[in-house]
């Protein structure tokens, strides 16, 4: 991998920077709020099988994570929710849209290292307004060469990022927090990928086997690509 690789795309949700961690405790205070009709655990299952449901619809992101808290509401409540619950509902979104940007350990100071010796790429998914933010917020869109913001992360997605980058799979590496999103896609095409573990993992995006495949690396923390690059 050391003398193939040229460009590096980053994951930017629990990549670079903290997110899930804040989309679970809105989703603590959002079962809190039903606790009348459903224990929190029963209602964390509704609300993800309402999500699950939406995704083709809404995309990821916080807005389709507020429509969707908005549904299970309405239907656990048969309709009865009153506009107190849905007001507090919408103020838990507009909370995580205001969300200041905590950056992980490490991460400014591995692009440091890493910019000038390659082509620096963010490629995340989620909601576009909401990602320009955090991007700018964060202070680090100045390392990128490109960055997008993919409606979703399948083989297809990123093979039209590769040919948009004009990069052959065998040039290109990944990194990311999610084996789903980040890895097997980018595998699949024959590109490298690797992982970078966060404290928590969406549901959604949970895979707990780790791929036994060549172009696939583990990594403790962001920093130790610099192991693999050296």
């Amino acid at each position: 991998m050391r003398n193939k690789i040229k460009t590096i795309a980053f994951d930017a949700d629990d990549t670079l920077w903290v997110n899930e961690t804040y989309f679970q405790e809105a989703e603590r205070q959002f079962c809190a709020l039903l606790s009348a009709y459903l224990p929190a655990e029963a209602a964390a299952r509704e609300l993800f099988h309402t999500e699950m449901k939406n995704l083709a619809i809404y995309g990821y992101g916080i807005k389709g994570v507020m429509l969707s808290m908005i549904e299970t509401a309405s239907r656990v409540t048969e309709g009865k929710a009153s506009m107190q619950l849905i007001n507090k509902t919408i103020e838990l979104g507009h909370e995580l849209l205001q969300r200041p940007v905590e950056l992980l350990h490490g991460v400014a100071e591995t692009l440091e290292q890493l910019q000038g010796n390659y082509r620096l790429v963010m490629a995340t998914k989620g909601d576009l307004l909401d990602q320009e933010r955090k991007i700018k917020q964060s202070g680090l869109q100045g390392f990128f060469h490109h960055i997008e913001i993919m409606s979703n992360k399948k083989v297809e997605n990123y093979a039209r990022l590769l040919k948009y980058l004009n990069c052959a799979p065998e040039n290109f590496l990944m990194l990311g927090n999610s084996i789903k999103s980040d890895v097997l896609p980018v595998l699949e095409l024959e590109a490298f990928a690797g992982h970078v573990p966060f404290t928590t993992t969406w549901l959604h995006e949970q895979h707990d086997a780790k791929p036994e495949h060549p172009n696939f690396i583990e990594l403790a923390s962001i920093a130790d690509i610099l192991q693999h690059l050296d």
